[in-house]
């Protein structure tokens, strides 16, 4: 079955909060308002530690760009989950997308950056046979769609 070694199903909504909790008070300046849709009871094969530092770093991002929000959806697509994390900050060109999924590429070195965080959120997807992409989001800003097997 998909996911990595000792990949445990790990429920996505309190995951996401506790994370949320914590990146809104190191934000704390910024007044980024998040709204986690997640549906209760909906889980995620993977590492919980894995899972914590992929949603981190896209959310950690989000909070460093977003004017206002950042909005949190999730949604079961046959075997996996889709999670769909949406930001009204400025956004990346599709230009600066591919450069942002290369391990090693700064896209801006002050306050720093897309950096590691992106590649790395990458890698960890397909080693649980997932995946992320980049795309442009309706807020006008950023979205990160992460699937995971469930």
């Amino acid at each position: 079955s998909p996911g990595a070694p000792g990949a445990l199903k790990v429920e996505l909504r309190p995951a996401l909060a506790a994370l949320m909790a914590v990146l809104e008070r190191i934000h704390i300046e910024r007044g980024v308002v998040a709204d986690n849709g997640i549906p209760p009871d909906m889980t995620v094969k993977c590492d919980p530690q894995d899972l914590d530092e992929m949603l981190g770093n896209l959310l950690d991002n989000g909070w460093k760009w977003a004017k206002s929000r950042i909005s949190v959806q999730a949604t079961q697509e046959g075997s996996d989950v889709s999670i769909v994390i949406d930001d009204d900050g400025p956004g990346l060109s599709p230009e600066e997308i591919d450069i942002a999924l290369v391990r090693g590429q700064r896209l801006d070195e002050r306050e720093g950056g897309h950096g590691f965080g992106l590649p790395i959120a990458r890698e960890l997807a397909e080693l649980h046979g997932g995946s992320l992409e980049l795309t442009a989001s309706p807020l006008e800003g950023l979205r990160a769609i992460l699937m995971l097997p469930r």
